[in-house]
């Protein structure tokens, strides 16, 4: 059984090691609106995917192209062999989660004495890079 795990565990190293992970916490943009920036660049080449987001209008783009450029150091700092498949294009975007942050509370007056609850919402997003398999022809 001790034979076994150990097989397993150097078959994930193995493909730990061809994939990279950037991380950003506590972004203060809504996990909604950093989605809809996320959704556009999911499965996506990574040049073709810091393109859309250097030219998105959106606000959360700007800071998602930096983690996106920090995912692909990371992934060239694993890699120094492999940087080839960069300029092929076979490096893509193959996951993207955006998941809620802390949330601030804060307190704005409103007609007739009361108080309106105001949410400042924010965000945790991780992005990871893999390499795409070569198709085999049968």
């Amino acid at each position: 059984m001790g034979a076994r795990k150990r097989l397993m565990a150097e078959k994930l190293k193995e493909a730990k090691k061809a994939t990279s992970v950037a991380k950003l916490n506590d972004v203060p943009t809504s996990p909604r609106k950093m989605r809809l920036v996320a959704d556009t660049v999911r499965g996506v080449e990574v040049n073709r995917a810091l393109d859309l987001l250097h030219f998105s209008k959106r606000e959360p783009s700007i800071r998602l192209e930096k983690l996106l450029r920090s995912a692909i150091t990371n992934w060239e700092a694993k890699n120094p062999d492999q940087a080839k498949e960069l300029d092929n294009g076979n490096v893509y975007v193959k996951t993207i989660m955006v998941g809620e942050g802390r949330t601030l509370k804060r307190i704005r007056p409103c007609p007739q004495g009361r108080a309106g609850r105001i949410r400042k919402r924010s965000n945790h997003v991780t992005v990871v890079l893999d390499v795409k398999k070569p198709v085999e022809e049968k």
